[in-house]
This record gives structure tokens, sequence and C-alpha cells, in this order.
């Protein structure tokens, strides 16, 4: 178990329950009611830390290196009807972009999604989960194969952004993203967008246009990032817990300001500390949301998606 360094109490506690089961154990010591002070303790102790967290430490949160990734999610809720789909047609296939078909129950979606590596060699090959302008052409792609045939579309949103290097703007990586937020407001089948880690950026909202937005308790979702923000304004990032306060990018913040519809509440301490229980809240809320939408036609869908957009960013002085 890794542990960020607001955790670090956590840590300790956890160390001195076990070192106390082990006395226990290797002696004849009766260790039960030391054990119970220390589970009072650590409970209280998660219960303050978890339930207080600053901007900055949500951020921290979703970038923990154990916190499931969008493969993760795809392959637990679907399992052997996943199928993944390559390719943009026209350059190659981008490993920071991953899409295919997949079944949740009896229902049938198409699954698009940033895809992180969890080692160096994994995160160099998805290139660390920044897709270039191919990525987002074969995420459209699939959108409309899924229009096609009547297939409901997921994007699992988690990105430090989209990619920035120089042959991504050459090969057009703001028109990519441009194109597919205006295909995705008028995509004529239900879209589900859940924000599982980071939503940083255009790199977001290239697949982030639905008729439900959901983020996940400890996940962020901002024009960008804390640190990027910090440099800009301040020239260096010392400053980004001071700008993870002023962007706003919590998933309290984005509801608030009706940015999102709904907010996941993930296990104490993280998806990681529980990837069973957060799988099956991401499978349901999926199911549950896709059931209020199927009953629409595809004019109704694409209104009322346009009339959410249209509404956002209205301000009175």
């Amino acid at each position: 178990m890794e542990y960020l360094d607001f955790e670090l109490p956590i840590k300790e506690l956890e160390e001195k329950y076990q070192q106390t089961l082990a006395i226990g154990s290797d002696s004849e010591v009766d260790v039960t009611a030391t054990c119970k002070q220390i589970e009072k303790k650590l409970k209280a102790t998660r219960k303050e830390i978890y339930g207080n967290l600053t901007p900055w430490q949500r951020v921290q949160m979703s970038r923990h290196p154990a916190r499931p990734y969008t493969l993760d999610y795809i392959k637990a809720i679907c399992g052997e009807t996943w199928l993944e789909l390559h390719g943009d047609r026209g350059v190659k296939d981008d490993k920071a972009m991953i899409g295919g078909l997949g079944k949740i129950g009896d229902q049938s979606f198409m699954f698009i999604g940033q895809q992180k590596g969890f080692n160096t060699k994994t995160r160099q090959y998805r290139n660390f989960g920044m897709a270039n302008p191919e990525g987002y052409r074969k995420a459209l792609r699939l959108m409309k194969s899924a229009e096609k045939f009547g297939v409901p579309v997921v994007c699992l949103i988690d990105t430090p952004g989209a990619y920035p290097g120089l042959e991504a703007e050459e090969r057009g990586q703001g028109e990519a993203i441009a194109r597919n937020i205006l295909e995705m407001t008028r995509l004529k089948v239900p879209i589900i967008v859940m924000i599982i880690g980071e939503g940083a950026s255009g790199g977001a909202l290239g697949i982030g246009v639905g008729d439900r937005v959901v983020m996940l308790e400890n996940t962020w979702y901002s024009v960008i990032s804390p640190e990027s923000c910090s440099s800009i304004l301040w020239r260096s990032w010392e400053f980004k817990e001071q700008a993870a306060d002023a962007l706003k990018l919590t998933a309290k913040d984005m509801k608030k300001m009706k940015l999102v519809d709904e907010i996941l509440k993930e296990p104490v301490g993280g998806a990681h500390t529980n990837r069973e229980d957060t799988f099956k809240a991401v499978s349901a809320c999926i199911m549950r949301h896709y059931d209020e939408l199927k009953s629409l036609d595809s004019k109704d869908l694409v209104e009322q998606r346009m009339d959410k957009y249209a509404q956002m960013g209205v301000y009175t002085d």
C-alpha cells in the first residue's frame, strides 16, 4: 500500500496495529484491548483526514498510483464481453485513447476513455494518458459507429491533458478536439461521461460532452492543472495548492456550478482502497442514467443535451 504525505498518520497507526498483533501472536500477552484502542483511533483519524480534504489533496488522490484506470473499470464491468477496437483510419492507433464494445448485463455500450500506464514502460506506451489528434479521431469514429447501430456511449475521463507536442499540433490537435465537441453535442444516442481521475483542459473536453456527466468524489475537472496555473501566475510550481483552491476544480465545486450532474461517492480512503465496490458503484451509476435516457427519442435527446450546455456559464451580477 502506498501512502500520500497527508496519509502518513494513518500509515503510522496501521503499522502500530500490525506490530501489536505480531506481539500478541508471538507471546501470551493479551493485546485485544490495545488493538481496539488503535482501531478506534484509526477510524477517527481516517474520518478526520478524508472528511476534510483540501482541493490539492483531492488532486493528489486522483493521481494515486494505485488508483484504478480506464481499462480496470472496463474489464471489471464488462468481463469477457469487452472487445477493443483500434485506429482512426487515418494516421495510427493512439494507445493513450482506448475504445471498444462491452456489455453491462444484456445492454451493449461503446466505451471510450484515456488510459494511463502503471509503470515506466506502460506509461511511455500510453503516453501518460495524453492523446494525440488521432486518438480523438479514433474516439469520434467509434462514437459514429455507435450512433449508426444505436449503441449508447460511455466515456471514462482520466487525463492530464491532450498531448501538447509539435507533431500533435501539426496534425491538428485543436481541430480534432473541437470537432469531437461539436459532433458529441448532436450524437443521436445517449452519452454518459464518468470522470474517474484527472479531467484536465481540452484533453478531457474532447470526450467530455454528455447527457449525464458524473464525477467520482476524489477527482478534478478544470481548464488547467494546479501546477500549470501556478507556473503561469507565479512563475513557480510552489503555489499549486493556492491555485487548486482558486480553480474550484473539485467535484463539489463542479456540482455547485451545475457543470456536472452527480458526484459518485468513493470508499473511505479513495477508489483504490476498495476497487470492487468502486467498480460496482460505477456500473450501477451507468445503468441508472441509461435507464433514464433510453426512453427519449433522438430529437429530444439532442435538444436536452444542447439546452444543458447552452445554460452553462450564465450568471447575474
